[in-house]
Order: structure tokens, then C-alpha cells, then sequence
């Protein structure tokens, strides 16, 4: 039910936004590069680059090495062409998901706060639906998704020293500990002390990773034209390697793909709304190339690396599956590296999730937030610590159900109010073509209520910072 409607949705966007995600992906990379503005204090807002990895930070997690291998060992090679092709069908959905989060944004201290539960409460005025999407949110990220990053970080720590968890119980314990104090830390910093953080951690871990995938990709080259050519053949059932046939190759492509890179879910609205922009659109483009980013790089990374190492197939294997191949061919020690790079991203993950969770509270407490959220940080906690002691089949089958009820409750959402996702992309392209640095303001829109953050107050907002902006940076380059 929920893949063929995250399927469907991703495709009627695709053709009622003209392809924004193919069209527009020159203007992707101009705009995230961009520099925010200044608070009233004189700190600076943050940027687009920041809110990119906040995001990061949640796709980017074990799903990109233990998922990916995953859905070759059950699908085959052909479910990375699936993959690949969801990506990008997802990144229309991502684009007006994320545009809703900052059109319907509001200010908080020193960021903004949005997405799909401030979208459903002011512009599809159903304030039951944004409250019961903000519950089903800050328990999926905050507390289920958080208990399995840690857990999935102790099991690649124990299998990379050799430990026994059922055995020796001083390694989870410790390392749950450890995990619990060093993100409670990071919490008590804020949106703008998670944004640093992610913008660290990712871009590191993640290039460092690609790298490694590059050079695999590098020692087989000559074997490279015949895994391309596997992929598509097993990806329309030709030359087969799975039990199944093609149902279970697409499914399993679509499915990886589309919780990967979280495309319709729900979640990445919410670090969209976060940065200071002079366009909503601007969040919609930088997140739809987050979707490719996740997919056609990350986890296409790790589909090469498994599938040059001549995986076997029809039997569920994970992240072991990633570290045998990558071990294979550049030496034991890269299963170390692994175990490194599953740390830091189910890590960077927790941040994600955790402010997910954050912002959603923030939205069911107004003002009267502060309680809860302390509240909330020290359940995280709890839920980091407990992931990493004990077993948790439960809460796997806890994340399938909570994701699939927010998935469809946001979709919903998103389908209703695409046409004025429509008319922001509309506005922004008409500037474009004037020559202009796209500038929005609430009465470009007429007649559509509920927009709070775009009065023209806020500088960034004004076509005056724009231009003082453009003259400063053509001063700079006459000196």
C-alpha cells in the first residue's frame, strides 16, 4: 500500500512540476552554496548548506551499507535500477514537500521551525492532522529509529573487535553510556549545535566513504560495463539470479530506495524549514539533490562495492555482506574503516532524528515547549542507551508500521497542496528569468493563508539584502 502510493505520488508530482528535478539541477547547486543571513543578535541564521546536512544526516545512516546489501541479496542486481529510478521520480516529491516546510514555517529564536505538521495545521487547516503527524514522528525518529542506530552501532563495533555481545556485556553497556552523554551533549546545543555537527560528521564520513568505493570501483574498471549490464538485464527479469522473478527485484529497488532517501516521509520537511533563505523553492532544489546525493552516490557506492565482489544471492544478508566485499578487496582493515563509517553515520543519524522529534514538540507545545523538550532529550536518551544493550526485533516492526501511518498522513498532505508548492515554483522560475535572485514575499501568493515567516521583516527576505548582497561580492571581485 504505502510504496504504491509513495510511487504514485512521486510520479503525478514529477509531471505537474515540468521535471523540477532534472530541469532545475544546474540551479541546485548555485543555491546551496548560498550564505544565510543574520539573526537580530547579529549570529548567523543558518544556511542552506546546514539545513542540506541536517538531512544528511538522517538519510545518510546504516540503511546506505546494511540496506543496500540488503536488496541486492534479496533482489539482485537489478533492484539498483530501481533504486536508481525511484531517486529520482522521489526527488519531485521531495522538492514539494520541503517547499511546503518553508513556505509554512515560523520563526524560533535563533532558526525557524516547519514542516509537514505546520503544513497539514495552517495550509490544509487541519490542526488534528499536523498534531497527530507530529506524535507518529517524535516517536518513529526520536525514539524507534534512535534505539535501532545505536544498536546497529554496537553490532558493527562488536563484529569489527571481535566481541561476543551475548557474552561480554561490559561493550554495549559502555559504548550505550557513551552514546547516551555525547548526544545529550550535542542536544543541549540546539538546532544550530546539530547543524555544526552534521555538517562535520557527513561530508566527512560519507566522502571518505565514497572514496574508498571509488577506488574498488577503480581496481575492477574492466568488470565495470558487465555490472551495469547485469544490473539492467536483472532489473526486467532477464538473466535472473533470485527466487522471486522481477516482483521481488522491483519491489525490493523501490523499496530501498524510497526509505533511504526519505522522499515523501515526512522527515526532511522539518530540517528544510530550518534554514534562512530568500525563497522557499531554494529548500525544495537543495532537497531534492539531498535525494540524490543519499541515493545515486551513497548508496549506489555501496551496490558497486557488493556487486564487484560476486555477492551470492537468495540469502538476507546486511552490513557483514558490505564489510566481506569491501575486505575482499582492499584487505581486512577496511572492515575496520566500516565500523568507523556505520559509527559516525548512525550517529549523525540520531542528531537528525532526535531534532525531528524536537521540532515537532515545539509544534504541539507552542510556547510552553521548554518542559517537554527536556523531557523529550532525556527519553532519547534512554531509548540511545537501551538500543544499545539489548535485541530489538520489536522495534523493527514498530518502524515499519509508525513509517508507513507517517508516510501516508504526510502524502496526503502533499498531494492537496501541491498547486501552491505550484505557484511558488512558478514565482521563483519567473525571476529567474528576469534576471533576478528569486525573492518571495506572502502577497505573492493571493488568498493563501496561514504563511507566517514571509512579511518581508526578515532581511533575508527583502529584495534590498539581495542586492546589497550581489554589489558586496562584485566589489569583492574588482579589488
Amino acid at each position: 500500500m504505502l510504496i504504491v502510493v509513495l510511487v504514485g505520488v512521486a510520479i503525478y508530482l514529477t509531471i505537474r512540476t515540468g521535471v523540477v528535478q532534472l530541469r532545475m539541477l544546474p540551479e541546485m547547486f548555485r543555491v546551496i552554496g548560498e550564505s544565510p543571513g543574520e539573526n537580530k543578535d547579529g549570529t548567523k541564521s543558518i544556511s542552506s548548506f546546514k539545513a542540506f546536512w541536517i538531512s544528511a544526516a538522517s538519510r545518510v545512516g546504516t540503511g546506505n551499507i546494511a540496506g543496500i546489501a540488503l536488496a541486492i541479496s534479496i533482489g539482485g542486481p537489478g533492484a539498483v535500477f530501481w533504486m536508481w529510478l525511484m531517486a529520482i521520480f522521489g526527488a519531485a516529491t521531495a522538492f514539494v514537500e520541503s517547499t511546503l516546510g518553508q513556505l509554512y514555517k515560523v520563526k524560533d529564536k535563533d532558526s525557524y521551525r516547519g514542516g509537514p505538521a505546520y503544513y497539514m495545521s495552517v495550509g490544509l487547516k487541519q490542526p488534528w492532522m499536523g498534531a497527530f503527524f507530529a506524535v507518529i514522528i517524535t516517536v518513529t525518529y526520536g525514539l524507534v529509529f534512535n534505539s535501532l542506530q545505536a544498536n546497529s552501532i554496537v553490532d558493527a563495533t562488536a563484529t569489527s573487535l571481535n566481541v561476543d555481545t551475548t557474552q561480554s556485556f561490559w561493550l554495549p553497556v559502555g559504548l550505550g553510556i557513551f552514546l547516551a552523554l555525547v548526544t545529550g551533549a550535542v542536544f543541549l546545543g540546539g538546532v544550530q549545535r546539530i547543524s555544526a555537527w552534521s555538517s562535520v560528521i557527513v561530508p566527512v564520513m560519507a566522502g571518505a566513504y565514497l572514496l574508498l568505493g571509488i577506488l574498488v570501483v577503480a581496481m575492477n574498471i574492466t568488470e565495470v560495463p558487465d555490472m551495469i549490464a547485469l544490473i539492467v538485464t536483472n532489473a526486467f527479469g532477464i538473466d535472473s539470479v533470485v527466487g522471486g522473478g522481477i516482483g521481488i527485484v522491483i519491489l525490493q529497488g523501490i523499496r530501498r530506495g524510497l526509505f533511504s532517501n526519505e522522499a515523501g516521509m515526512g522527515s526532511v520537511p522539518n530540517a528544510a524549514a530550518t534554514s534562512s533563505v530568500s525563497h522557499p523553492a531554494k529548500q525544495g532544489l537543495v532537497q531534492s539533490l539531498g535525494v540524490y546525493f543519499d541515493t545515486i552516490l551513497v548508496c549506489s557506492i555501496t551496490a558497486f562495492i557488493v556487486l564487484l565482489s560476486n555477492p551470492v544471492y537468495d540469502e538476507a544478508q546486511g552490513a557483514s555482506l558490505t564489510q566481506t566485499a569491501l575486505a575482499s578487496q582492499l584487505g581486512t582493515w577496511a572492515v575496520h574503516f566500516l565500523t568507523v563509517a556505520i559509527f559516525l553515520f548512525a550517529f549523525s543519524s540520531i542528531l537528525g532524528n532526535y531534532y525531528y522529534g524536537e521540532a515537532n514538540i515545539s509544534y504541539l507545545f507552542k510556547k510552553n515547549a521548554r518542559p517537554a523538550i527536556v523531557t523529550y532529550r532525556l527519553i532519547v536518551m534512554a531509548a540511545v542507551f537501551t538500543g544499545s544493550v539489548i535485541a530489538l526485533p520489536l522495534a523493527w516492526s514498530a518502524a515499519e508500521v509508525f513509517m508507513s501511518i507517517m508516510a501516508l498522513t504526510n502524502l496526503v498532505a502533499v498531494f492537496f497542496l501541491a498547486r501552491i508548492a505550484l505557484k511558488v515554483l512558478k514565482n521563483y522560475t519567473a525571476q529567474r528569468k528576469q534576471g533576478l535572485e528569486p525573492v518571495f514575499n506572502r502577497d505573492d501568493l493571493p488568498g493563501v493563508g496561514g504563511i507566517d515567516a514571509w512579511d518581508g521583516s526578515d532581511e533575508v527576505t527583502t529584495r534590498a539584502y539581495w542586492e546589497a548582497k550581489k554589489d558586496a561580492k562584485r566589489e569583492a571581485k574588482t579589488r
